[in-house]
Order: C-alpha cells, then structure tokens, then sequence
C-alpha cells in the first residue's frame, strides 16, 4: 500500500516522474520563445539598474547608499586620498618580499605592512570624526550613526573599485 504525502496522494514513482519531466521538456516553441525572451528583458533591466548603480543614481541605491548625507560622506571621501586605499598593492609588495630569502627584507616587508595597517587605522578614526563633525554642520537634524564607519570602509577600497563610482576628483571642493 502506497502512504499518501502530504497533498493527499501517492508520491509519484521514479518511472512516472521522469516521464513527466520529459513532457515539460517538450514544451511549445512558442514558450520557449516567450522564456527566453523574458530572460533577455530580465538582463538587460539588470544590466541597466547596475549601470545606473554606478553612476549613483539615487533610485538605484540600495538603502545603504540612499541619502543627501550619504552621498556628502561619499564625495568628502572621494576628494581626499587616504592610505587605506594603498593597503592592497602595498600588500602584493610585501608578498614579493617575503619571496626573497634574506631575513632583513622580509622583517622589513612585513614591518611596513604593519605600519600602513596602523596609518590606515589612525587615518579612519580622524576621517570618521572629521565627517561627523562635518555632518553636523552641514546636516544638523540627521543622525551621524555609522557614518564614520562608512566613510572609512570607503577610505580602505582602491578608488576604481569603489561603488558607486566616485562623482568627485581628488582635490575637488564640493
């Protein structure tokens, strides 16, 4: 006797379930179509919301990145350089040096990975006070809750690869 699952029938048999699949395989051509026509729209309405994410399209944001303060903390970042966005090419340097087989190169490579780690570090507690303050002045009803935080993880990331883009030079008042 067959137990009945949950939807109150018998489950279906290997033999019958591959044969249904098989039959929803042979679908029309014109579903087909019609699918792999909402795919193509599905991408590029992908491909036009990432465009307009990187851009920084207020619409497109996440909530993250949605905001006049957010987009202040964005370009106040974006119009200094900071050491943090050094760290990563700093670290491939360091990487080649710990291949040399001389002691002192390699305690020297991995003193300046420690030492642009604590400039960085010290470079975010100024940069999160320094915009905080500045969002104050500039913002005095919105709260400045991780906005530091923000502005500093922005600060570590290499400029080309920051997202959204950024909409300020270096140098650039705003």
């Amino acid at each position: 006797m067959t137990e009945a699952n949950k939807k109150g029938r018998p489950t279906p048999k290997r033999k019958e379930a591959e044969a249904a699949r098989k039959v929803a395989s042979l679908a029309p051509a014109s579903t087909k179509i019609e699918k792999k026509r909402a795919k193509e729209a599905s991408r590029a309405a992908r491909v036009t919301a990432r465009a307009a994410y990187m851009r920084g399209d207020e619409n497109a944001l996440p909530v993250r990145d949605k905001g006049p303060v957010k987009r202040f903390v964005r370009n106040y970042v974006d119009a200094r350089r900071s050491i943090g966005e050094y760290f990563l090419p700093i670290i491939f340097v360091v990487l080649m040096l710990s291949i040399i087989p001389i002691p002192a190169v390699q305690f020297g490579g991995i003193a300046l990975m420690y030492a642009v780690l604590l400039g960085a570090v010290v470079d975010g507690i100024f940069l999160s006070r320094k915009i905080k303050r500045e969002v104050r002045n500039r913002f005095p009803d919105s709260p400045t809750k991780g906005l530091g935080l923000y502005g500093w993880l922005r600060s570590t990331q290499m400029r080309r690869l920051r997202t959204p883009h950024p909409q300020v030079k270096v140098g650039d008042s705003f």
